[in-house]
């Protein structure tokens, strides 16, 4: 008869799905589902702040940047207090609860966001709708990590990450669809309250959260005082922190600026201002266009085929580098991962900005600008859950994640002011913030192999 030894043996290493239950295989698809339209959500402002702000702003292109750079701030402080606020209440009150609420309160802001009229009213939702946003996040990344095995966790993990590439392609999808009519778009971000229905009737809590919660424990459950003061999690909190602001800072100032580097990328081409002029006319069967009209189908088209670039193709070679992160955690374990995926990033990104010159050849190449910019951040489901201990696991994850996303507010706010003097050279002087990255993680714990922290 196999002794346990051996069986243990045997089970690490087989596949990493073998033993996984049809429970923990159903979790996962739930926080996907979940993450997929939290993407969604602060996707679909990205791809279409332009005729957003366009219609807002009756017309004046200048502020067009300004203002798009201001609420992708207010985004991110929106996520940070959200995530603070529903990962300590996750600790406190359990995570199957605090998730409802939170996709319910980024599903009705993203809906009203149909009704508004002025800069203040966009300003205010998507503050709101961040907040639903950053908070389950943390709940979703904390339940898979504590409902999946250890052999299995960083690739469960990745996947619910990388999910986050289905809700860009679907932004995407209906910006393109939408076009100008921008407010429909929002309206589809209702749809995810539907999934309550699906997380009530099946999510339990966790049996670390529920036997810490009954337990006596000396503890206080999703306690700030003790993340920060506590020497073993303070560091922990405060690495991670600033881990993250580099994957947050460097996704909204370099990874989603290859829409705009495609965008002018296009403009700057004669041929292709041309031929989209000589299309246009032949569909309309005009002989003549005026200046302006010109300028709008070329705008028009140029800006249909950056959101192709970026939300698709981009995204595919985005997606491949979520899903691998795990696997290659599992192997080479999470700090030479996280540090080869930062060098790799700096190495892309001047490539990206400066070699290819036509729109065939960024098509070619944005797959890996994608792979290593946008793969990183799946290491934080994986990685941030596992330096916290069960009554602060939420907590810590949410400080990570979230702490991180305050951060990279100043970091969005400056690239605008680098980008407009000159993209390309902004773009690449944006990521050696990737070099901060590397810093960081050679003061973090490896925490390969290790069972989470009770």
């Amino acid at each position: 008869m196999m002794d346990t030894a051996e069986a243990t043996t045997q089970e690490e290493s087989g596949p990493w799905w073998q033993g996984v239950t049809r429970y923990q295989w159903m979790v996962l698809l739930i926080a996907s589902a979940g993450w997929i339209f939290d993407v969604y959500e602060g996707q679909i402002f990205n791809l279409t702040r332009h005729d957003m702000l366009l219609d807002l702003l009756d017309g004046k292109e200048d502020q067009i940047k300004t203002y798009g750079d201001m609420f992708l701030g207010i985004f991110l402080l929106g996520g940070t207090v959200g995530g603070l606020l529903f990962g300590s209440l996750a600790d406190r009150f359990g995570r199957r609860s605090v998730m409802i609420v939170t996709i319910l309160m980024y599903s009705i802001f993203s809906g009203l966001t149909f009704f508004a009229t002025e800069l203040w009213h966009v300003a205010a939702l998507r503050f709101f709708v961040a907040m639903g946003v950053g908070g389950e996040w943390a709940v979703a990344a904390s339940l898979v990590s504590e409902v999946f095995p250890k052999r299995a966790r960083a690739h469960a993990s990745s996947i619910f990450h990388a999910t986050s590439v289905p809700g860009t392609w679907i932004a995407a999808i209906a910006a393109i669809v939408v076009g100008t009519h921008w407010r429909y778009a929002y309206l589809i971000g209702v749809l995810p309250a539907l999934l309550i229905l699906w997380v009530r009737s099946s999510v339990k809590e966790t049996d670390q959260w529920k036997k810490q919660k009954e337990g006596d424990s000396a503890h206080k459950m999703g306690s700030f005082k003790e993340l920060l003061l506590n020497k073993r999690w303070a560091g922990r909190a405060i690495g991670g922190v600033l881990l993250a602001a580099v994957g947050l800072g460097t996704f909204w100032s370099v990874t989603v600026a290859s829409q705009d580097l495609v965008r002018e990328r296009l403009l700057s081409q004669k041929s292709f201002v041309d031929k989209t002029v000589a299309s246009a006319m032949a569909e309309s069967g005009k002989t003549e266009m005026t200046a302006e009209e010109k300028k709008k189908v070329v705008d028009t088209a140029a800006g249909n085929s950056a959101k192709f670039a970026y939300g698709l193709i981009q995204a595919l070679g985005g997606g491949i580098g979520l899903v691998a992160f795990g696997p290659l955690c599992s192997r080479l374990g999470r700090k030479a991962t996280f540090i080869g995926f930062h060098v790799m990033a700096m190495i892309i990104v001047p490539i990206t900005c400066y070699v290819p010159q036509t729109y065939a050849q960024l098509l070619c190449i944005l797959p890996l600008y994608g792979f290593f910019t946008l793969g990183i951040h799946a290491g934080y489901a994986v990685y941030f859950p596992e330096l916290f201990p069960t009554h602060l696991r939420a907590t810590g994850t949410s400080f990570c994640f979230n702490g991180g996303r305050l951060l990279a507010v100043p970091v969005l706010l400056s690239s605008g002011t680098l980008k407009t003097a000159n993209l390309p050279w902004g773009i690449t002087m944006l990521s050696w913030l990737f070099a901060l990255g590397i810093i960081v993680m050679l003061f973090l714990p490896e925490t390969k192999g290790k069972e989470l922290p009770e």
